[in-house]
């Protein structure tokens, strides 16, 4: 059983597809996956659900968790919570009003775009960062990066935006207003299409808050299939909800893109998307070094959403078909938006706020400080016959991690083929060398295989 404490992750290793490559151990931005026993292993408080690992596995060993789409119909109101990004995953010759239609067709009985508490949002976000004690403001909009930040980044905590992204304000918005039609809470199913794991993730377990609005998740990949089906064996159901929810303005369809949030902060915004590109922007600002920069719009995957590891799409072709349907959007009134704004207010005032977010430092070798000082001093000891190359044949992403591994109970020296060589004059026979390798690559890769994958 897991401790409450640790993170809950919606990536999954099939250990019975995984050949122990070494390709997510290297892609990981946190350092949360170790090869032993010829199989990868994750350390559940170290994975922030990126999905970098997904992309580069040569064996789809790496699966995304998702729920049974039958259980929609487990609902009287069955309502389909779609991103923008679902619409880009469509060429021209298909309109959103197609694509609602089809998830009609489906089985939902509603459809409402994920990015229409968006208007309501920029002013609570322009609010928070003109107040806002700790500069640069974070966009909490990314879990990913909110994770990163907690793991990686801790002193930069107090520096997320504490206001909840629109899948949870509009999912709430939603509930609200079927519950005021006369509709039973336990009647009404709100169902997430995830273009990524960490949305998953926000959804089950929400950081800064207790509980989400969104009955259950389906994958992006999986519900363009069904989608894909119905427009193309024209199918879809013209009576369906073609025209029922307003009209996504510019901003709201174009904000799961990079530059799309920072486009309507007051004040100096940038946007930086890509997980080591944010990285990269983090320790400036953990180091004090960027300076005059009033909000940070940081997005885990490149082109933001529309990169995400379940959107089937390119990312490039994606980010333009929204920009093109962006584009076309006719401008709301002012009157139109100041009564949605208010509209907003009137439903999700109370609950727009996120708890303050706690710090969950992978760099803390102990909840004790003075055994973690003593931690600490060990594995700057250990760095002094460690080789520093970051080869991996230990099974660990660097001789750091390494090293913190050994100070852990979790690994020895041994393990580095470059001490096994001076050890060899000292008690490490060749044959004990041979058992240590085998344990952390598993015993078939030194075996002759012509057929192994080669990526």
């Amino acid at each position: 059983m897991k401790s409450s404490s640790e993170f809950y992750h919606a990536l999954n290793i099939q250990t019975d597809l995984c050949i122990g490559c070494s390709h997510c151990m290297r892609a990981c931005p946190t350092e949360a996956l170790r090869v032993r026993n010829g199989k990868a292993e994750l350390i559940n408080n170290r994975c922030i659900d990126c999905g970098e690992c997904y992309r580069v596995c040569p064996t789809h060993a790496i699966s995304i968790e998702q729920d049974d789409f039958s259980q929609i119909f487990n609902y009287k109101v069955r309502i389909a919570l779609i991103p923008s990004v679902l619409y880009g995953q469509f060429s021209s010759s298909f309109s959103q009003n197609d694509v609602h239609r089809a998830l009609i067709t489906i089985g939902f009985t509603d459809v409402w775009p994920v990015e229409d508490s968006v208007d309501y949002l920029v002013t609570k976000i322009n609010e928070y960062t003109k107040n806002a004690s700790h500069k640069p403001v974070i966009s909490s909009f990314c879990p990913a990066i909110v994770r990163l930040i907690q793991v990686k980044f801790p002193s930069l905590v107090d520096n997320i935006a504490l206001i909840r992204p629109p899948i949870d304000l509009t999912a709430s918005y939603v509930k609200s207003k079927y519950i005021e039609e006369g509709n039973h809470n336990s009647d009404i199913g709100i169902f997430y299409v995830t273009p990524c794991a960490a949305k998953i993730v926000a959804v089950r377990r929400p950081e800064g808050d207790d509980s989400s609005d969104v009955t259950g998740i389906i994958n992006m990949d999986f519900i363009y299939n069904k989608i894909l089906k119905v427009l193309s064996n024209g199918n879809n159901d013209k009576n369906g909800e073609p025209d029922s929810k307003p009209s996504l303005g510019l901003r709201s369809s174009s904000w799961a893109l990079t530059k799309g949030e920072a486009a309507s902060i007051h004040g100096k915004a940038l946007a930086i998307d890509g997980i080591w590109n944010v990285i990269e922007f983090l320790e400036m600002v953990e180091n004090e070094e960027l300076t005059g920069v009033d909000y940070l719009e940081l997005r885990a995957c490149d082109e933001s959403c529309a990169g995400g590891i379940l959107a089937p799409g390119n990312r490039f072709l994606t980010a333009e078909n929204m920009l093109r349907d962006a584009n076309s959007k006719v401008v709301w009134s002012i009157d139109q938006s100041m009564s949605r704004i208010k509209d907003y207010q009137k439903r999700v005032e109370d609950i727009a706020n996120l708890k303050p977010l706690k710090p969950r430092s992978m760099l803390k070798l102990d909840e004790d400080m003075v055994r973690a000082m003593g931690k600490m001093e060990r594995v700057n000891r250990l760095m002094c016959y460690l080789p520093g190359i970051d080869c991996g044949v230990c099974g660990a992403p660097s001789c750091v991690a390494l090293a913190e591994d050994i100070v852990q109970g979790n690994g020895a020296l041994s393990q580095c083929v470059f001490l096994q060589k001076i050890m060899e004059n000292n008690k490490l026979n060749p044959e004990h060398s041979f058992r240590i390798m085998k344990k952390i690559w598993g015993e078939n890769r030194f075996k002759k295989d012509c057929d192994k994958p080669i990526k």
